[in-house]
């Protein structure tokens, strides 16, 4: 096997993984923007802590789809024709946040903003559903034939270990979201960011175990988690305790670290494969038998090589530029000038007519 090939399952992992890490709390922040923001000003405070950010951050969803199809052409047909209906609701949902972002401002009318801001909350929470769902299916097994045909229906997607995979991402996003939003906010903004990571800081971190465990099950036949999946554990724990501890900028970190343990986890209890057949496991799609030849793996590694530390560097260049704080008050409309009353004209004089 050309060395290439793992070389390529481990990028589209990191792809994945850097994907999640960064539009991660940018969902967070989707979810958590009318809870967060009592009136306009407030809402369009958070927004704009990831203004400048989101549309870069969803570059990575993109070069990871491409990097599955460059690299590994048999996965990518095989997985997006079989969750065909599923990937369309997961293009719709992120084409409605990118609207929604744009058009929510276009009028001053309160029923118009409403309505982009439950879309806005909408495409935010399908959007990490659906692609957990996707990840789950890839490790849990789908109906897949000896020609690497799906074979199965939309609702074999909706497994449980499935949709408990997408239901603990929307989780580990909100709280992402809440500790970004945290480090990203002052006044009473920032305290209610604190006060909702504190609420979901626990429903995350049991279902990450939860997640852990049951992957663990799924995949693996010793006894003892690995490395990654007991980080994993470490840091959702590690992440609950910070928020109450009102430790912003560790319990991001921790967060950070428990979104990338938990995406990394599918990929290492995956690997070699790259979608398991619940049909039959001489069936699997695995790195071999959906790789690209080795030439084009080559040229492609040249290409990732020279080109990934610049747009890396780019990134954080941009995060280094919007790192200040935003504050409700910054959106908050002036008041209007008050115009000074018209004072009472003087009595025209009457002419001095000269021997009056």
């Amino acid at each position: 096997m050309s060395g290439f090939v793992p070389f390529w399952f481990i990028v589209i992992a990191i792809l994945w993984t850097g994907f999640f890490i960064l539009e991660g709390f940018d969902f967070g922040v989707g979810m958590l923007h009318g809870a967060v923001g009592r009136d306009d000003a407030e809402r369009r405070a958070v927004i704009n802590t990831i203004g400048p950010l989101w549309d870069g951050n969803e570059v990575w969803l993109i070069v990871a789809g491409a990097a599955m199809f460059a690299a590994f052409p048999g996965w990518y047909a095989t997985m997006f024709s079989g969750m065909y209906l599923a990937l369309a609701l997961l293009l719709a949902s992120m084409i409605i946040r990118g609207v929604a972002f744009e058009y929510r401002g276009k009028r001053d009318a309160a029923r118009w903003r409403r309505t982009w801001d439950t879309a806005l909350t909408v495409g935010s929470v399908l959007a990490p559903l659906l692609i957990g769902i996707a990840l789950g299916d890839l490790l849990h097994g789908l109906p897949i034939n000896s020609a690497q045909n799906y074979t199965g229906s939309f609702w074999d997607l909706l497994q449980p270990y499935a949709v408990f995979t997408g239901v603990t991402l929307v989780l580990v996003c909100l709280l992402h979201g809440a500790t970004f939003l945290s480090l990203k906010t002052t006044g009473d903004l920032h305290d209610r960011s604190r006060v909702v990571g504190r609420r979901v800081a626990p429903f995350t971190a049991a279902f990450v175990i939860g997640f852990i465990v049951w992957t663990h099950v799924t995949a693996s036949s010793t006894f003892f988690l690995n490395v990654i999946e007991l980080l994993a554990i470490l840091a959702a724990l590690a992440a609950m305790s910070l928020v109450y501890a009102r430790r912003d900028g560790f319990a991001f970190a921790a967060s950070t670290v428990t979104i990338a343990a938990s995406i990394i986890s599918i990929f290492v209890d995956l690997y070699p494969n790259v979608m398991v057949s619940s049909t039959n496991p001489a069936y699997n799609l695995t790195v071999h038998n959906t790789a690209s030849p080795p030439y084009s793996l080559k040229a492609m590694t040249i290409v990732v090589i020279v080109f990934l530390p610049l747009v890396l560097a780019y990134q954080a260049w941009t995060y280094y530029v919007f790192r200040r704080r935003v504050s409700a008050s910054d959106f908050q409309a002036p008041p209007r000038p008050t115009v000074p009353a018209p004072r009472p004209s003087a009595p025209p004089e009457r002419p001095v007519h000269p021997g009056s």
